[in-house]
């Protein structure tokens, strides 16, 4: 079976959907492998180095696709890329099916089996495919890591024979896995930390880590959580209250880092405009929801601007900044995710349709769009 690695369409994508670490444990479990040239340029992967560990480069998206049995790729494929692909080959990749469903119907259109990686279920059994939590967890840290580098002031407490440093603070609104990571790579560096969620379990994960929990503990705070484990959309009355008092916790912060999404949904905003204003001039938000339409007003996807004396970070591909570690977690991800599609002794498609995994993750099957 073919197995191909086309290079990345949308622009200002860095990552990569397979390094020669993967392609490797592919060509063991009998696979081809076939690389666009320069698909791993912008994750510092040169071509000589896939075709160092079994891979044949192709010259171009044509010819890596041509006949291939399964396409990987980190985003999902263009319209040029979508009909390149046989029918009946499997597509996975991050397809964005809530807001991508034009593309999601070519792919069936075109006959193809699609899997969508956000939608893998967050079970035990699935953790080493979650690419969701892969790529949060990076982006957590490089959104610290980029704040700090703004801020016009040190981190932690210095005490100096001039005199003392105070230290930071950073307040993180979201305790997923992003917000988690933000929290730990925040305390490390030496900050004061904070965090919010309207998830109650967050509230011991924030207190471990060093933080200090801020939210409105009331009946509707308690019972905030899906059985999934996602945070539940709040009512205007909770949200009120919530916005009161993170409006004067926040008058306090030097950094504030925002992560909050609803899948499918534009992002909630979580910091107004009145709210920015109050901020201390110098301050920065790191914006982790820009391209869902942002926690703030004024987030602009995909830039750094400065408004009322606070920068606002509205980086589009937090995990893209790091392309190197993302694209290698992503394709771990995507090994794991691939190996349960594929029989071990003969290398051929071996798909469980009952397995909860696949029928998960599955998007378009038999010319059909099954799940968006």
């Amino acid at each position: 079976m073919k197995l191909a690695v086309p290079r990345e369409t949308l622009a200002g994508e860095t990552r990569v959907a397979a390094t020669p670490e993967s392609v490797k444990k592919f060509k063991d479990l009998g696979l081809d492998v076939v690389v666009e040239a320069g698909a791993g340029a912008a994750a510092r992967i040169a071509d000589a180095d896939y075709a160092a560990t079994g891979a044949t480069i192709a010259p171009d998206a044509r010819a890596a696709l041509a006949d291939a049995d399964i396409v990987l790729k980190v985003r999902g494929p263009s319209g040029a890329e979508t009909g390149l692909i046989r029918q009946g080959a499997v597509v996975a990749a991050l397809l964005a099916p809530h807001t991508e469903k034009p593309a999601i119907a070519a792919l069936a259109a075109q006959g193809a089996i699609a899997f969508a990686m956000e939608f893998l279920p967050r079970i035990s059994r699935a953790q080493a495919m979650d690419v969701l939590s892969s790529q949060a967890n990076l982006a957590g840290y490089k959104a610290v890591i980029d704040a700090a580098a703004q801020f016009g002031r040190a981190m932690p407490m210095m005490m100096t024979a001039a005199g003392t440093i105070a230290p930071a603070r950073v307040l993180v609104m979201g305790v997923g896995v992003a917000g988690l990571q933000a929290i730990a790579t925040a305390k490390r560096l030496g900050a004061i930390v904070s965090a919010t969620d309207v998830r109650p379990a967050t509230k011991e994960q924030v207190e471990s880590l060093g933080g200090t929990f801020v939210a409105v503990m009331d009946e509707e705070f308690k019972n905030a959580q899906t059985a999934g484990g996602y945070a539940k959309e709040m009512s205007a009355e909770y949200q009120a209250k919530q916005a009161a008092l993170i409006a004067e916790t926040i008058k306090k912060q030097d950094i504030v880092i925002t992560t909050a999404l609803i899948p499918g949904r534009k992002a909630p905003v979580l910091v107004s405009e009145a709210m920015i204003q109050s901020m201390k001039p110098g301050s920065v938000i790191v914006d982790l929801a820009a391209e869902a339409g942002g926690n703030t007003p004024l987030t602009k996807a995909g830039e750094v601007v400065e408004v009322h004396g606070v920068t606002i970070m509205g980086y589009s591909n937090l995990p893209g900044r790091l392309a190197v570690d993302a694209s290698s977690l992503y394709a771990r991800n995507l090994f794991n995710f691939v190996s349960l599609l594929v029989d071990k002794k003969t290398g051929n498609l071996a798909i469980d349709w009952n397995d909860e995994i696949v029928k998960g993750a599955l998007v378009a099957k038999d010319g059909e769009v099954v799940k968006s």
